[in-house]
């Protein structure tokens, strides 16, 4: 078998993966402001289609920060 033959396999395009939404369908905001089931503002949530990977995961950085402080006041 010659080498001249061998085609190489076809490259394969990898998509990255896009920041989910952290909703989790409990919506209702508390009295700060943040949702009560993915702690983002109304602005947040308004927006979130429109914003990039990177702002979607800043977007999730405050939220588990939220949590975290909502939580500590338990």
């Amino acid at each position: 078998m010659s080498l001249n033959n061998v085609q190489p396999e076809p490259t394969k395009l990898v998509k990255p993966r896009s920041v989910a939404s952290p909703c989790v369908s409990i919506c209702a905001l508390n009295e700060k402001g943040f949702c009560i089931g993915c702690y983002r503002d109304g602005n947040e949530i308004r927006e979130w289609n429109r914003y990039t990977e990177e702002q979607k995961q800043q977007v999730l950085n405050s939220c588990q920060r939220r949590a975290e402080l909502d939580k500590a006041f338990l």
